[in-house]
């Protein structure tokens, strides 16, 4: 496994690309530091927007952080990249947290009435 740290070493000597950004992203987010990955991840679609691998991480590191919304444009963005790449699995996947998302939006609604 991957850690942020090393990962840092290679920015702090000059590397900068949407690859390691994107390493960057998912090695904080699987450190529970939403927060740093999703500011890597947007670096990341800085570089290349086309990739729909960060928009769907992009998407988890802001749920993580509870912007919810953003969450969700960020998968909205995501299954559009994903479709226009042929990114089948992708964009399955966000689908499935979009309706997750929904669902529970719906849910927290009916349950304040």
């Amino acid at each position: 496994m991957t850690t942020p740290d090393s990962l840092e070493k290679l920015l702090a000597r000059g590397v900068d690309n949407a690859l390691l950004r994107f390493g960057l992203g998912k090695s904080y987010l699987d450190a529970g530091k939403p927060e740093a990955a999703a500011e890597h991840l947007q670096k990341c679609l800085g570089f290349d927007p086309n990739y729909s691998a960060a928009w769907k991480l992009l998407g988890h590191a802001c749920q993580h952080q509870g912007m919810l919304e953003e969450a969700r444009q960020a998968w909205h963005n995501g299954l559009e990249v994903a479709r226009k790449r042929g990114d089948k699995q992708t964009e399955k996947e966000m689908t499935v947290f979009l309706r997750r998302l929904e669902k529970a939006a719906a849910q927290e609604e009916s349950e304040e009435r």
